[in-house]
């Protein structure tokens, strides 16, 4: 392994998967930039955050980062943008907006 460099997620793209998106190692699906895959991008107003947690517990795919000042914020590095975090916002501080093209 002596001169063998590591990926990283910034190596990886939706193209270096395997048939189906199928993860082949534990752990792995660190190292992949999902967000890419999103049609639609979760939106915060932290005017109506009441800093519950709820969007965090409920994400099926950790992409929701606690910030230091205790709000939750989308990492749209990992966001697949299923919209699971404004569905269960029970003060409706996330909205769900079309994806840009990029």
């Amino acid at each position: 392994m002596a001169g063998k460099k590591l990926k990283t997620a910034y190596d990886f793209t939706w193209r270096d998967l395997e048939v189906g998106n199928i993860l082949t190692e534990a752990g792995n699906a660190s190292l992949r930039r999902t967000g890419d895959w999103r049609s639609e991008r979760p939106i915060l107003d932290k005017a109506k955050c009441n800093k519950c947690g709820l969007c965090w517990l409920y994400c099926p795919d950790a992409a929701i980062k606690v910030l230091e000042d205790g709000y939750y914020e989308p990492d749209l590095y990992y966001c697949k943008g299923c919209g699971i975090c404004a569905k269960v916002c029970p003060r409706e501080a996330i909205t769900m907006i079309e994806e840009e093209e990029k």
